[in-house]
């Protein structure tokens, strides 16, 4: 049996756009809660959201922005991106979301390839002063950006105060509505060029998965830039009609769990750190998290004994899990809230309706047999448009027949659910051994005096490549790296066992909680030497 599946083909696809959307929202629902913003003590409906939504617009339209133009959005959670979303999406115009990580260099490049006309920020917060950095990436560059509005001050009242009528277009869920950065992992970011279609029929199939019915709310603490914010969260409550909950601007375990209690939240997202900063909170057990019932564990593998206290200790029976990337709008694959446990938390699931997965030998391309691993390649609906103004990145990320190159490595089950088992560019190869370190991250999850865990390739001179690991402990704890190893032998194999161990008490991580590995490989390499072993040429 080969490695391939395709979703169901029910539901049917959406073909709206999200002003329609919005408005059909708006009719249904007009006075249940569509945005609670916790830190700006803001409660709107979904008919005071249309309002909202459409005094932005109009303001867009004063501004002179046009279908097409592109208008960046460079803050953490706050009412105004959801507006802005909206406000985009009614005239034509294209979102830009900014990494509020980004720093000067990185926000000049954006600000120059993505041809942004208008730029909303925030002047600055605890993490940096946002309008210095500005200042910095527009100085010498000739920049198209005519706008710059700066939220929470009289300058989102003044272009509201100067909007115009703006003309509404035929709708077309085809149009490109949102460009996404990629992380930039290789090279400098790329913008993800994403539809109505894309977007709002991926929000309306992970809602499906979800069962997400009008008795939802959603408590939202993952960032808005992120795919897992301005698609997964307030795109799908906009499709279901139901409330989006800001807990903080950013993430914060507190905020989070008084959210929950406070709006009486049944769904509940985050990354795996997310999760795990909740559960380690020292009040955790104070907060009343019974309204809970499922949810969305994504954006970096799932440790299993993670999935399984969510699952427990905060009375999400029906929580999933979802894979995907930017360039899939963003799901691929996701789990059912009738999945058994064992499914829910060794697998991420089957493929979504309308969606097709193959698993591919990446050296020939061909489609390899059950239980194999290969990379992951998906096609559909979900496939976005290209990289912006970047054809050849293009044609190398989808192929002449539509397939979408993750890079990733999976296997596929009989039963069709699929196994990530890591980057393809992630995997460590020492001595000929295939080794892929979520399996090594799984097994050291196991030790009761472990909270974290993520494992690296560094170089080696004579193997090529050798095992690290970086582990936080829980707190309290203490072991030693023979202690480590000790708890390895016999239990497997003698080559996936870390040659080195260091104890941490942070990860370096994206704002969304992704672990950047490359920077542990890096700081790994200069720690202990490794230059030299590093530059070996390979062939």
């Amino acid at each position: 049996m080969q490695s391939y599946a395709r979703g169901p083909s029910a539901p049917p696809l959406l073909e709206r756009t999200i002003g329609q959307v919005l408005a059909e929202s708006a009719a249904a629902n007009p006075g249940g809660d569509a945005l609670i913003s916790r830190h700006q003590g803001l409660r709107l409906s979904y008919a005071n959201l249309r309002e909202q939504a459409e005094a932005t617009a109009r303001g867009l339209w004063g501004l002179g922005i046009r279908p097409g133009d592109r208008v960046g959005m460079w803050a953490a959670n706050c009412a105004e991106w959801i507006y802005l979303q909206a406000a985009t999406a009614l005239t034509g115009a294209v979102l830009v979301n900014v990494n509020p990580a980004y720093r000067s260099h990185e926000l000049a490049f954006v600000l120059r390839q993505s041809r942004m006309k208008a730029l909303f920020l925030h002047e600055k917060d605890g993490r940096a002063n946002y309008l210095e950095i500005l200042g910095e990436a527009r100085h010498s560059q000739d920049l198209p950006l005519e706008h710059v509005v700066l939220l929470g001050t009289g300058a989102w009242d003044r272009m509201l105060a100067g909007g115009r009528p703006y003309d509404a277009l035929p709708p077309d869920p085809r149009a490109v509505v949102n460009i996404q950065y990629t992380s930039g992992t290789t090279g400098s970011p790329k913008g993800v060029l994403l539809s109505h279609h894309n977007l709002l029929n991926n929000a309306f199939l992970i809602g499906n998965a979800m069962r997400v019915s009008r008795a939802d709310r959603l408590c939202c603490p993952v960032p808005m830039y992120h795919c897992f914010g301005c698609v997964m969260s307030s795109l799908l409550c906009l499709v279901y009609a139901i409330p989006i909950v800001f807990p903080a601007p950013q993430f914060q375990p507190r905020a989070t769990l008084e959210a929950i209690e406070a709006e009486r939240c049944t769904m509940i997202y985050g990354v795996p750190t997310m999760f795990i900063a909740e559960l380690e909170h020292p009040e955790f057990a104070r907060f009343d998290l019974s309204s809970l019932r499922t949810g969305i564990m994504a954006g970096a593998p799932c440790p299993i004994e993670i999935m399984r206290r969510v699952v427990e200790d905060m009375h999400c029976r029906q929580m999933t899990i979802a894979y995907g990337q930017t360039e899939s709008s963003p799901v691929i694959i996701m789990s059912d809230t009738e999945d058994n446990l064992e499914v829910r938390v060794s697998t991420v699931g089957r493929a979504l309706p309308h969606t097709e997965v193959a698993i591919v030998d990446p050296q020939t391309g061909q489609v390899v047999e059950t239980g194999q691993c290969g990379e992951l390649r998906t096609r559909g609906y979900l496939v976005m448009q290209g990289y912006d103004g970047e054809a050849e990145a293009s044609a190398r990320a989808v192929d002449r027949e539509g397939w979408l190159r993750t890079g990733d490595l999976a296997v596929m089950r009989p039963d069709g659910c699929f196994h990530i088992t890591g980057r393809l560019k992630d995997m460590i190869i020492r001595g000929g051994e295939n080794i892929y370190p979520r399996e090594i991250e799984e097994f050291l999850h196991l030790h009761p005096k472990i909270a974290d865990v993520h494992v690296v390739g560094v170089p080696d001179a004579r193997l090529g490549e050798t095992v690290l690991a970086w582990v936080r402990l829980k707190s309290g704890e203490s072991m030693t790296e023979e202690e480590l190893r000790a708890h390895c032998r016999g239990r497997i194999a003698h080559f996936k066992i870390p040659q080195y161990v260091r104890f941490v008490d942070s990860f370096p991580m994206t704002v969304t909680g992704k672990i950047q590995k490359f920077r542990i490989r890096e700081m790994e390499i200069q720690a202990r030497g490794l230059e030299g072993a590093a530059g070996i040429r390979t062939a």
